[in-house]
């Protein structure tokens, strides 16, 4: 099962996703009537830009955090959007196959990436495009580097996947089209962010199953060993068409 964020931790945090986020937006073509699946739309940030290029749509949002959907439905409440907790592994509750996919900041999470875009393509009708971007080969390859000397297991319930790899398993899934590469977005966190950061975002999955010193032991020396606060992020963006026969 996914695990469940503090959402509004998260919404406190200087979260550059929102704005790598705006820009997988601005891809997907829209008349402004369609009905929109965010495949993991957290707190709801990146899905208010979508609604407002929606006019006369309609957004599915949906997330495996109960939490986050919580947050989401707070920000832009019941109109036009439909809110659904689910595992993005498991077939997916949507009605009607959605015209568009949408998901930013959220496929590294996922452990089986031809699983995902199978889920995925069952729910899209067929020519319906998806727009994503995800973490990516190398993402923050200097906090996993310091993890390891700290003899942490760096395998932290991630796929950082490469252009390659996604492309074949896109294609497989029935997706046509398809467009997949990557770019580097480092990211600079104001210094007293940086220990909450961490902790939230990129250490959330290490450090779950610790207990509470432990856990606070991890942060703050990922924290003190970093030469600067900033989070050498590697985005993978995918740009894909839902093929007439999926298989």
């Amino acid at each position: 099962m996914p695990r469940d964020w503090d959402a509004a931790a998260y919404d406190r945090l200087p979260i550059p996703m929102t704005g790598w986020g705006a820009k997988v937006v601005d891809r997907l073509p829209l008349a402004g009537d369609e009905t929109v699946l965010d495949a993991g739309c957290g707190t709801g940030r990146v899905t208010e830009l979508l609604l407002r290029r929606l006019p006369r749509g309609h957004v599915i949002a949906l997330d495996g955090s109960a939490s986050m959907i919580e947050a989401a439905r707070e920000r832009l409440g019941g109109e036009r959007v439909t809110y659904i907790v689910a595992d993005l592994l498991d077939p997916l509750p949507v009605p009607e196959p959605v015209d568009a996919i949408l998901s930013t900041a959220t496929f590294h999470w996922i452990l089986d990436h031809d699983r995902l875009f199978r889920r995925l393509a069952d729910v899209a009708r067929p020519e319906g495009r998806l727009e994503a971007q995800c973490g990516g080969a190398g993402n923050v390859s200097s906090v996993v580097a310091i993890l390891e000397e700290l003899g942490v297991h760096a395998d932290w319930g991630k796929v950082f996947a490469t252009p390659e790899e996604t492309r074949a398993r896109l294609e497989a899934a029935g997706f046509e089209d398809v467009h997949c590469w990557l770019h580097e977005e480092p990211a600079e966190v104001p210094p007293g962010d940086l220990e909450d950061y961490l902790r939230t975002v990129c250490l959330g999955g290490v450090i779950e199953g610790m207990d509470d010193d432990e856990r606070a032991s991890v942060v703050r020396e990922v924290a003190a060993r970093m030469r600067r606060p900033v989070l050498d992020y590697v985005r993978l963006d995918i740009s894909a068409r839902r093929g007439p026969d999926v298989r």
